[in-house]
């Protein structure tokens, strides 16, 4: 008797042994920060425009995925640069950049995952020779580093923005000069500073002598209106009112006699 072959059976035995041979290959996870390309081996290619997000994603065995890592990323590069008047300067720049998350496919069919090492690195280094070749060491040093950060900023970024790279941030972390202009810049910063403050003691003491001229001025003013304004007539008037003030207070005796040079009576008391 024929045995007749269970075609469930079948089907499960080829899953079976599908899944041990290509388990790995049907399924990936794009975790957080992450986007993903997919390039297919039978179809059109790199599929540039449709960027994988987060989560669990199937592909064909034949296919290939690409993850890219997203988030904003530092590094640092220490390198020697020569300044304006041909001097040796070491700096370290420390840098954040990022692929642009639409753009990932793109930035995989042009440059390809070691795009840092090939395209940002070389970019930055160039373009932080050129600035800094513009400057002297001592602007570098101390009057010019946020404006030197940011010409290095805008040209790097606006070159790597046509090759789907966004640059952050650039900073110059340490400025490393020769030992003798070291020490002869921050000499002359300490002479300038000195001279800012002798400067500023001058204009304080010039601000006080004005405000004492000003003052004097107003007081002598006051005395002139008021020598003015006493008359013979008003030193009497005043001296009446004194006069009786003095001989309504309850604890003043006064005893009036004759009258002095001006008039006024003469008032003696206990």
């Amino acid at each position: 008797m024929k045995q007749q072959i269970n075609p469930i059976a079948v089907f499960g035995l080829a899953a079976t042994i599908f899944l041990l041979l290509f388990g790995t290959r049907i399924t990936y996870t794009v975790g957080p920060g992450e986007k993903a390309i997919v390039f297919q081996r039978f179809g059109e290619g790199l599929d540039k425009e449709n960027v994988k997000g987060q989560g669990f994603h199937f592909i064909a065995p034949w296919n290939e995925k690409y993850i890219y890592n997203v988030r904003i990323q530092e590094d640092l590069s220490i390198m020697e640069v020569l300044s304006k008047n041909g001097l040796t300067i070491k700096t370290e720049l420390s840098y954040r950049y990022k692929p642009v998350d639409s753009k990932v496919g793109y930035v995989h069919d042009d440059l390809g995952i070691g795009y840092h090492e090939n395209i940002i690195i070389p970019e930055i280094r160039s373009v932080t020779r050129e600035v800094i070749g513009e400057y002297l060491p001592e602007e570098l040093y101390s009057t010019k580093r946020e404006t030197i950060e940011d010409e290095i900023y805008e040209k790097t970024k606006k070159s790597l923005a046509t090759k789907n790279l966004l640059l952050d941030a650039v900073l110059i972390r340490d400025v490393t000069l020769p030992p003798t202009l070291q020490d002869a810049i921050e000499n002359k910063l300490k002479q300038e500073q000195m001279s800012l403050e002798y400067e500023f003691k001058i204009e304080q003491a010039e601000k006080e002598a004005q405000r004492q001229i000003i003052e004097a001025e107003g007081k002598a003013k006051a005395n002139r209106i008021l020598s003015a304004s006493l008359t013979d007539n008003v030193l009497r008037d005043k001296g009446i009112e004194a006069t009786i003030k003095l001989s309504e207070s309850p604890n003043t005796k006064v005893v009036v006699v004759g009258s002095s040079e001006d008039g006024l009576p003469l008032i003696l008391g206990n």
